[in-house]
């Protein structure tokens, strides 16, 4: 009997051992949004002036979290904001800009992309997501909450009056010379928002949650790396509790 209560103990301590161990992770990350009274063009270059006034996001980190590898690349973002638009800015360090992916609501993260997840500071679960490759394609849907509580994504959604704009530093699909990266500029009207859920005009002071991911394909890798501003924990970019901040903040 003893023997056998030891043999139970030993292996209750080996499965223990190999559990795995949850990552510790930091608060979600806040970012400072400032209002612009010019508004930037949407040309993907990021010249503009307003974009001066802009802080860059921290580097973008993996998914899981600090336990993992730094990215090998590094993505960056900046948000402005006015009364009728949101702003984002995103630059892209990549020596081999690719993209495939021609028709509006493909599944883009087949292609590497740049991602953006948003939801209102309502209490809805509701919440929004863009993607975009080199290409300037993009999908854009809408979740009623989050697809391990069984939410479901409306392709039907698109955003009225959305500017994009995408400019490669370098040469798209040829992988003969060396890029330096690829470049984003968005503009999202804040009433596309209003499609889908109850969205408060954007006022100083408020917070929406916001996360950025960027999905890179490496050839001859089984699966894609993720890249993202505030880790998630886990691979899965659909867990709203765990995005920053989006900080309005006054002109």
């Amino acid at each position: 009997m003893h023997a056998t209560l030891t043999t139970i103990l030993i292996l209750a301590t080996a499965l223990q051992s190999q559990a795995p161990i949850a990552p510790v992770l930091d608060p979600p990350k806040t970012y400072p949004c400032h209002r612009t009274e010019h508004p930037p063009r949407i040309d993907g270059k990021l010249d503009d002036p307003a974009w001066l006034q802009a802080p860059w996001t921290t580097d973008f980190v993996d998914i899981e979290g600090p336990a993992k590898p730094l990215p090998r690349l590094r993505t960056r973002a900046k948000i402005l904001y006015d009364a009728t638009n949101l702003y984002i800015a995103a630059e892209l360090e990549e020596p081999d800009v690719k993209a495939t992916l021609t028709r509006h609501d493909s599944v883009i993260f087949h292609d590497n992309d740049f991602e953006l997840f948003l939801k209102p500071p309502l209490a809805n679960p509701g919440y929004f997501e863009f993607e975009i490759n080199a290409l300037n394609t993009s999908w854009d849907l809408f979740l009623n909450k989050p697809y391990r509580e069984g939410g479901l994504p409306d392709n039907s959604w698109a955003i009225p009056g959305l500017q994009s704009a995408v400019n490669v530093q370098g040469t798209l699909n040829q992988s003969t010379d060396t890029d330096h990266g690829w470049t984003i500029e968005l503009a999202i009207p804040w009433q596309s928002f209003t499609t889908r859920l109850p969205t408060p005009d954007p006022t100083s002071g408020s917070d929406w949650r916001i996360n950025f991911s960027r999905v890179e394909w490496t050839t001859g890798k089984p699966r894609e790396d993720n890249w993202v501003w505030t880790p998630q924990g886990i691979i899965n970019m659909h867990v709203p509790e765990r995005w920053g901040y989006l900080h309005l903040l006054p002109s």
